[in-house]
This record gives structure tokens, sequence and C-alpha cells, in this order.
């Protein structure tokens, strides 16, 4: 367990002027809007991905950059002159914080999305031990920078994601920007946890079950929130982790009620004390036993941050792209890396009618 956040620093506010912007992973789920908030903010950006390819949301004024950034080279040969920030939401593990790191000389500064699946509590539990004896976490809400974290390396999603931060901050050229984001959410996403409820309404499903009474609370950040805090660390360059979220902490009940709204959908809920009564049953994409909820101040006294959007208002856009990705094929076929992340389990109508028949007699 590593204990605080080195490297945070609580410089004040100086703003620079927009320049240049190189953005990897730019048409990725935060990678889209976060483009289109900086060339809105007058930034000249490049945004590379793997094919190169553009998103309809940005200004003719974005330079799309096809780039495969495993290759050796290719990030120095595409940045060619440098930019004035680097956006990175797509980086993890120690090679691509030295990756970046190398590039102290043609970069200004940088903004690099990390994870808030990188604290533990006090105890050192986190997501990584979720599924060990008493391995639950039980943090603080809400849950500063300052929480300790797993300790770094290369075993796990959060571990790599801690190697990535502490390889970077020690990077004393670089100043970064680290972004733990909360639960991500909105348009163009491979994951998208809202199909949980999305789906069972397109099914007709007319009942669902929620374990821990449906009080569940994995903090959400929209994509949108995301590119604002981009956007303000590329204006106001500092060596610093930040918190990422929404400026609510929707419990699981309040997640189906925005998603039942922006559907016009209604069904019956059942509510479960405590954990899912069986396998497959109650159990949601967000169904933490204890909350996480992260606080936002650090945020908003570096960077002025202020909220552009919360869950229940962004979920009309999120449905509707989920709904067109959904139409006339499988949720499977749609989004295959939910199907193997979940497999069945999301949707085992099955178990669930027959633990219903049951608790009704």
């Amino acid at each position: 367990m590593t204990t605080g956040t080195p490297g945070t620093t609580g410089t004040a506010m100086t703003t620079r002027t927009p320049g240049t912007a190189f953005v990897l992973g730019a048409t990725g789920q935060i990678g889209r809007p976060a483009v289109a908030a900086l060339a809105r903010d007058g930034w000249r950006v490049r945004a590379a991905s793997r094919r190169g390819r553009r998103d309809d949301a940005w200004p003719d004024g974005v330079e799309a950059v096809a780039l495969d950034r495993d290759e050796p080279g290719a990030l120095e040969s595409a940045l060619g002159d440098g930019c004035d920030v680097l956006v990175d939401c797509v980086a993890y593990g120690t090679a691509h914080a030295r990756q970046l790191a190398a590039l102290s000389g043609a970069v200004g500064s940088a903004v690099v999305v990390s994870s808030a699946a990188v604290y533990v509590d006090e105890r050192g539990r986190g997501f990584d031990t979720q599924d060990e004896p008493d391995g639950l976490p039980r943090y603080p809400v809400p849950m500063s920078e300052a929480q300790p974290t797993v300790e770094p390396g290369e075993a796990t999603y959060a571990t790599r994601k801690v190697a990535l931060e502490r390889d970077l901050l020690a990077a004393d050229r670089l100043p970064v920007t680290l972004l733990r984001a909360g639960a991500v959410h909105g348009p163009h996403s491979r994951t998208p946890r809202e199909l949980y409820f999305v789906q069972r309404a397109l099914d007709k499903r007319r009942v669902r079950v929620l374990a821990h009474r449906g009080e569940s609370r994995f903090h959400t950040v929209n994509t949108a929130n995301l590119a604002e805090l981009i956007r303000l660390a590329a204006l106001r360059p500092g060596a610093r982790v930040l918190n990422a979220v929404d400026p609510q902490a929707p419990t699981v009940a309040e997640i189906g009620a925005a998603v039942d709204a922006a559907l016009g959908w209604s069904c019956e809920t059942v509510l479960v004390d405590g954990k899912p009564p069986r396998e497959n049953v109650g159990d949601t994409p967000w169904a933490l036993p204890y909350p996480m909820v992260l606080d936002m101040t650090a945020a908003e006294r570096e960077l002025g941050y202020r909220a552009v959007t919360g869950y229940a208002e962004s979920m009309p856009a999120t449905v509707e792209w989920m709904t067109r990705e959904l139409a006339d094929r499988d949720w499977r076929e749609a989004f295959p890396d939910m199907a193997a992340s979940y497999g069945d389990a999301l949707f085992d109508y099955a178990a669930e009618d027959e633990w219903l028949a049951e608790r009704r007699g």
C-alpha cells in the first residue's frame, strides 16, 4: 500500500494561451469530447488514433493522425517539432510513462487519464481485493487524492495505473496533470455500464432486482466533465493528481431511474438487502457494498473546475447513442468487450425468474 500521492502540488493558477495540442486515443470515449473541447478553446489540435479517423463533432481545423504509439519511434515522429500540451487518454504502465517522460524536450506539459481504481482503504483493500475474504474496501466519504493507493507494478490495471502515475510525477522536466477518473459514462464506450438497464428495457423486461437495496455508489464521471478537466489542465500546467467525477454520486437505483427517464420506460424494481441473493441475480456493474465517492475540492482549487453536466442530465445523449448501436443486432455484437467482461451474467433472466418465483412463494 502506498501512502498519499507524492508530487501533488498546490500551485496557484496561471493560465497559458492555447497553442498546439496532441491527443492520444483521440477517437475513444474520452478522446472524442476532449479533442472537441480543446479545439473550441482555440487549440490547434492533432488527434491521434490507430486508424486516424475523425469524429463528426470535431471542427474542421482538427488534424487526424494515424498512429500506433507502441511502434518504436512512431510517437516521436508524429510529434515532429513537438506541442505545447500532450493529452493521453489511453496510457497505463511503466512503458507508457517512460515514453511520455522521454518527450519532455518536445512537449510543454501533459494531461494523462488515470483511474480511481488505484485507491485502497486504510487496510489496503481495494478493487484488486474484492474477491478475497474480507477484501471489500471501506473508503472514506468523500475520498481525496491523499487517500493511499496500491503499490505500483505490472500485475493489474490498478497497479499499472499507479506505476504510470509514479513514473510521470518523477519526470521533473514534464509537468503532468493526472486525472483519476471514476466510472466513466457517455457515448462511444466499448463497455457501457448503462447497458444493464438499457438492454432490459429493450427486452421489455418488467422487473429488475438490485442488491444492496440499490444504494451502491460507484462515483461516475461523464466524458464531457472529463473533457472540461482536460481543457482546464491544458491551460494551467502543473505536477498534480486530481480526482475526476460528476458533481453527484448517483446510487444504482438513481442510475436506473435516469436511464428509464431517457427511454420513457418504467418497470418494477425489487430491492434486496445486502449482497446478490444468488449468482447473476441483483448484481450490477456498480454494485459496491460500500460507497466510493470522490472529493473534487482539489480540482476546483487547482483548475477553477466546475462540472458542465450531471449524471441524469447527460443520460439522454448516452441512451440515444446506445440504442442506435443496438438497433437490429444483439448486444454481444454491438459491445463485444462488454460481453467478454461479463458474459451472460448481466441478463440471466432465467435465474432472476427462478429466484423471484421462490421469493413470492
